[in-house]
């Protein structure tokens, strides 16, 4: 069996849909998973329904609203018949959402995040099912909800392995086309859960791996892992053949092609990932496997913007020793706040920190306790993987370095705008 995995840019309307009919035609779908991500903008979409909702806002049926316009929009391109029952499965999906909002008792944010975000992937992969049953490609439509098992950690749940290796292997059908949704699991008392931002990548390689899949596929609108981002860097190239070790560290340091969780568990049984365009399916794209020959004989670069500097030094001038390293992280770690760079001498150490939470001034307020903090907001981390100076230098013109690290393979520098 082979795993596909498609985006939201892919299915973010009706042509989108169609184009994934025709990959799907051109490449083969027998024997295929298909993962889906909610359409478009939808998840963003469903986090504002979510902001009004806690601040008691009188725009919550309006942002709903808009949603849900959004996807009739698509179903009226898809669909000629109103009384087609995609139409009656869609209302049930956003009269549940309304049913939740009402009757919740939990102040959780990020539990109510899950139950209402997930929604995003329900209602496009309903869609993209029933649209492809409609033009005659029989599909098996799935709720990963029911596959996927996961511990109660709202927004970046953990899987039960074992649990999810029997719910797979037990309901997906070989030989036939299956439709689920990206991103989403379930607890114990089936509660959804989310696996992380852009978790859909990690999806794919879970049923990979449960299925001892042949391959795994990405479809991108880019034509393959490409050595930078090219909305950051000019002349970025493809990388045609990368192995698990590289891509794991390409990554790790923030490269947005492959989720960070989708390559161990498909090294772990050495099934080969695929990125391709779904502009161009027939072309072959970037392969990444087992091999220490394949590296990238060019330097690879990364950039994460919005980054924080913490800067901490102790308030009576003594060395920062390893118990105040550890506190430090396990006070980075109970705020879920992600570390992408260290440095330390012998009386400051410092951290580029991402706060995708939102909780570094709850953690400033703790660290002041003990320690002097000062901190540089709005930063940009950039990682050059097989760097060289002239490559180094490229990064810095123009720009004030704050931090400038280096190893044997990895440049990281931390900069402001000029």
């Amino acid at each position: 069996m082979r795993v596909f995995k498609f985006g939201g840019a892919s299915v973010k309307d009706a042509d989108g849909i169609k184009n994934v009919y025709d990959v799907l035609q051109k490449v083969g779908h027998e024997d295929v998973l298909v993962v889906i991500s909610a359409m478009g903008k939808t998840t963003n979409a469903f986090e504002v329904v979510i902001k009004n909702y806690f601040d008691k806002s009188a725009e919550l049926q309006a942002s709903i609203q808009e949603v849900r316009k959004y996807h009739n929009q698509i179903l009226m391109d898809l669909f000629d018949d109103e009384n087609h029952a995609v139409f009656a499965a869609v209302t049930k999906i956003f009269t549940d959402l309304e049913s939740f909002l009402k009757n919740n008792k939990s102040p959780n944010y990020n539990f109510v995040y899950d139950q209402v975000v997930s929604l995003g992937e329900v209602i496009s992969t309903c869609i993209v099912s029933h649209y492809f049953n409609h033009v005659g490609l029989k599909n098996q439509w799935l709720d990963v909800r029911e596959l996927i098992k996961t511990d109660n950690t709202y927004r970046d749940a953990v899987v039960d392995w074992e649990a999810t290796q029997k719910n797979i292997s037990k309901n997906v059908k070989k030989k036939t086309l299956n439709i689920t949704q990206g991103f989403l699991g379930s607890d114990d008392n089936n509660f959804t859960t989310t696996l992380g931002r852009e978790g859909s990548d990690y999806t794919a390689a879970i049923f990979a791996y449960c299925l001892n899949a042949e391959s795994v596929t990405i479809w991108k609108d880019v034509p393959g892992v490409l050595n930078a981002d090219p909305r950051y860097f000019e002349n970025a190239i493809l990388l045609n053949q990368i192995s698990y070790r590289e891509a794991i560290e390409l990554a790790f340091y923030g490269a947005t092609v492959i989720h960070p969780k989708t390559l161990q568990p498909l090294q772990k049984k050495e099934i080969p990932l695929f990125v391709k365009s779904f502009v161009n399916p027939l072309l072959p794209g970037t392969r990444v496997s087992k091999g220490a020959d394949l590296e990238p004989q060019t330097s690879c670069f990364i950039v994460k913007k919005n980054q924080l500097l913490i800067s901490l030094s102790s308030l009576d001038f003594s060395f920062i020793m390893e118990e105040n390293i550890s506190e430090i992280f396990m006070l980075l770690h109970k705020f879920k706040i992600k570390v992408t760079l260290i440095q330390n001498t012998a009386i400051s150490f410092s951290v580029c920190v991402d706060d995708k939470f939102g909780n570094f001034a709850e953690l400033k307020s703790v660290l002041s306790k003990k320690f002097h903090v000062t901190y540089n907001d709005n930063v940009s981390l950039y990682t050059i993987r097989h760097f060289t100076e002239k490559s180094g230098d490229a990064v810095a013109k123009n720009k004030v370095v704050l931090v400038r690290q280096v190893s044997r393979e990895t440049l990281q520098i931390v900069t402001k705008e000029a």
